[in-house]
């Protein structure tokens, strides 16, 4: 097997992981509150993330370089970013929240020509047009179906894209494995530190689903949803794992489309777990995202 084949293959695997923590994520919201699942992942990732950095860097003094505050700068960006994704998730059908928030892509563009000066060809710059008309045909803003929470996986989307620009500089001096250790640390903090705010439940609100699953308190899980909760730090390791190894080994140019495979999970578990199907104006602005990404990513 080519090493583009081993690269494609380690990608859409690492996908399908990546599809199950949502999956469990989604299914916990209307009982625990975020910071608690994210502070419970993220303390099992850490011996993984440790573990990663040395497989992929061959010793752990990569992660005390002095760029270590930028990593860790970087982290706030992926914690915003997956945060906001999740608070959607809590409202939104898993295939529209998916799909709004692979306008990462398209942020990513518009990123690296404002912030780093790269060049937008026109067609480009078409795509991204198109990709946002996606989103307003998703959204449905002014309309009886709007649903605020809608604008979340937006900002998500936002945050990552920016996240993924930083990498860019910052791949110049650290590793990979590095960056997705700090990233890692600081969604434990950042967890840590809504925990201390929201954990009595006294701050609790209802009012939203999205809302109640980043207010509630800590809730004494049983066995079955202690596992699961835990599970995610090893699916969030395994699937990291994945996805580094992909693009260590092929061109991303050639895997990245790739990662559209998501989508297919996203309307799977949606379609299974929940009865969740888009509407026909639905599946036309998920078709428009993915196709405007597509573009983007083989222009880029």
């Amino acid at each position: 097997m080519s090493a583009t084949s081993v690269g494609i293959l380690a990608l859409v695997v690492g996908i399908a992981v990546f599809s199950v923590q949502d999956l469990i994520l989604k299914q916990l919201s209307g009982d625990y509150p975020l910071h608690q699942a994210m502070v419970l992942r993220s303390c099992v990732a850490l011996p993984f993330h440790l573990a990663i950095v040395w497989w992929f860097d061959g010793r752990l003094t990569t992660i005390t370089t002095p760029g270590w505050w930028k990593m860790l700068a970087r982290g706030l960006l992926g914690f915003v970013a997956y945060t906001a994704y999740y608070l959607g998730l809590a409202t939104m059908p898993m295939a529209d929240t998916v799909a709004l928030f692979f306008t990462g892509p398209l942020f990513i563009t518009i990123a690296a020509a404002v912030l780093l000066g790269e060049r937008v060809s026109p067609v480009a710059a078409v795509a991204v047009a198109a990709g946002f008309a996606g989103v307003l045909l998703i959204v449905k803003p002014g309309t009886a179906g709007f649903e605020v929470a809608a604008l979340l996986p937006i900002l998500g989307a936002l945050g990552y894209g920016l996240s993924m620009v930083a990498a860019r500089p910052l791949g110049r001096t650290e590793t990979a494995a590095a960056m997705a250790f700090w990233g890692n640390l600081c969604f434990l903090l950042c967890a840590l530190a809504l925990s201390a705010v929201y954990g009595s439940g006294q701050l609790a609100d209802a009012s939203h689903p999205s809302l109640a699953f980043l207010t509630r308190g800590w809730v004494t899980p049983g066995l079955t949803d202690l596992a699961l909760m835990a599970a995610c730090g090893v699916i969030a390791a395994v699937g990291l794992t994945l996805l580094t190894n992909a693009y260590r080994v092929a061109p991303s140019s050639t895997i990245a489309p790739f990662e559209y495979s998501f989508m297919f999970w996203a309307v799977l578990w949606g379609w299974l777990i929940w009865g969740e199907l888009p509407d026909p104006v639905g599946w036309l602005g998920i078709a428009v995202i993915i196709g405007a990404g597509l573009v983007v990513i083989r222009r880029s």
